[in-house]
C-alpha cells in the first residue's frame, strides 16, 4: 500500500491551477522530463488546422461587422484626405482599429459615431484581440498543458495495466482487456517506435517511447504502482530484460510474458514471470488442431477471442455456489482455482466448491458498452 501523500482530488474547474499549485519542483522538472516521452491521448477531435482556420474565420467574422457599422454610419466619420468615407475607407478604419494601430486618418467626429466606437466597435476590438491573441497563447502553453495532464495522470495512476510492446501480440492483449471490461485510461503502453507510441495514442491509450529494459523508462509509465504487467516485445532476450527490470521494480504485480520458444521459458520464470506463454509452440497446437478438427480449432478461437460469442474467464465463486458441484453451476465450469493448484472439473478435489475458490469458466460473451 502507498502510503505517501497525494495531492487534493483534482477535480473541478480549478483542477488544473491545483495540480500547478501543488507540485513541486523536482515534480515539475520530473514531469517535463516525463513529458517528452510520455503521450497522451487526444483530447480533442478537432484537427490543429481547423481550429486555427475557425478561429480566423471568427476574426474576419469581427471584422466584416466592424466594417459595416463604420460604412452604416459613414457620415459621423471623416476622411482626412478627402472628408469622404467609401466602403474601403470603412474596411481600413476597421483594420487598423480592431488592431489597435489607429493611424488617426479617419476619425469619428458625430456623437453617435462616437457613441458607436464606445459601445461596439470597442468591445469588438477586445474580441478580436482575444481571437488572434488566444490562439497564440493556446500554441505558447502546450507544453505546459501537457506538463499539467502528465502530472495529474501519473498522481492518479494506481492499480493499472502496463503493456510493453504495441505490435501484433500487444494490440491483440489490449483487446482482450478491453473486451474483459478494463477501461482505455487503466492501460498504459510501453514501446522504442515513436510512431508505435503515436499510434497507441491515436488509439486513445497512454503512451510511452523508450526502452522497457531500462527503469527509468517503466518508471514514467508507473510500473511500480501497477497490478498487472504484460511483456509482449519482439525479442525473447528482450523479454527476460524487461520481466526481470519490472519485477525489480514491482514485487506484487502480476506478470504475464510472451516469447518465441520454449527453451526460454525458464528463463522468463527466472526473471519473475507469473506466466509464461509460448507463441511459437502454441501457434503450431493450433495448426494441429485445425488439421485434425477445424471445428475445434474454430471453438478454441472462439473462446480466446472476447465478445465473439464465448468467453473463457476465471471468477470468484459466489455464496451460492459454495458447497455445490462445479455440474450444479450456472456456468459450464472447466477448472477450479484453490490456492496456488489448479484442479479440472473432473478431479476429487474439485468436487465441492469451497469459499475463497476461483472457478474457470465458460460463459456466453458480454457486451461491454
Amino acid at each position: 500500500m502507498n502510503d505517501e501523500k497525494q495531492p487534493p482530488s483534482k477535480t473541478g474547474r480549478f483542477s488544473i491551477l491545483r495540480s500547478l499549485w501543488y507540485r513541486s519542483r523536482a515534480e515539475a522538472l520530473d514531469d517535463a522530463e516525463a513529458g517528452r516521452s510520455i503521450t497522451m491521448p487526444i483530447e480533442s477531435g478537432v484537427p490543429p488546422l481547423q481550429q486555427v482556420l475557425r478561429r480566423l474565420a471568427m476574426a474576419l467574422l469581427v471584422l466584416a461587422v466592424t466594417t459595416f457599422l463604420v460604412w452604416f454610419d459613414r457620415d459621423g466619420y471623416n476622411d482626412n484626405s478627402d472628408g469622404g468615407v467609401d466602403f474601403l475607407d470603412a474596411a481600413y478604419y476597421a483594420t487598423v482599429t480592431l488592431s489597435t494601430t489607429g493611424y488617426g486618418d479617419i476619425t469619428p467626429v458625430s456623437d453617435a459615431a462616437r457613441l458607436t466606437n464606445i459601445l461596439v466597435i470597442t468591445p469588438l476590438r477586445v474580441l478580436f484581440l482575444i481571437i488572434l491573441v488566444g490562439t497564440t497563447l493556446e500554441v505558447l502553453t502546450e507544453r505546459t498543458r501537457q506538463q499539467v495532464r502528465v502530472h495529474r495522470w501519473r498522481s492518479r495512476m494506481r492499480d493499472h495495466v502496463v503493456v510493453v510492446g504495441y505490435g501484433t501480440k500487444g494490440r491483440h492483449a489490449i483487446e482482450t482487456l478491453l473486451g474483459q471490461g478494463i477501461p482505455k485510461d487503466k492501460i498504459v503502453v510501453v514501446d522504442p517506435q515513436r510512431k508505435i507510441v503515436e499510434a497507441a495514442g491515436t488509439d486513445g491509450l497512454v503512451s510511452v517511447l523508450g526502452d522497457a529494459t531500462r527503469s527509468d523508462t517503466l518508471r514514467k509509465a508507473e510500473l511500480q504502482s501497477a497490478a498487472r504487467v504484460i511483456v509482449a516485445p519482439e525479442r525473447d532476450d528482450t523479454a527476460a530484460l524487461v520481466t526481470l527490470t519490472a519485477r525489480q521494480l514491482n514485487k506484487r504485480a502480476a506478470i504475464v510474458a510472451a516469447v518465441r520458444e520454449d527453451e526460454n521459458v525458464p528463463l522468463l520464470r527466472q526473471s519473475g514471470a507469473d506466466t509464461v506463454v509460448t507463441s511459437s509452440s502454441s501457434a503450431g497446437r493450433l495448426l494441429g488442431v485445425s488439421m485434425a478438427s477445424p471445428h475445434a480449432a474454430d471453438a478454441l478461437e472462439d473462446l480466446m477471442t472476447s465478445g465473439s460469442g464465448l468467453d473463457l474467464a476465471e471468477r470468484p465463486v459466489t455464496k451460492d455456489e459454495v458447497g455445490r458441484s462445479p455440474r450444479e453451476c450456472t456456468d459450464l465450469i472447466v477448472a477450479v482455482v484453490r490456492g496456488n493448484a489448479v484442479f479440472d472439473y473432473t478431479e476429487p478435489q474439485a468436487a465441492t466448491l469451497r469459499a475463497g475458490d476461483r472457478v474457470i469458466s465458460i460463459r456466453q460473451s458480454v457486451s461491454i458498452s
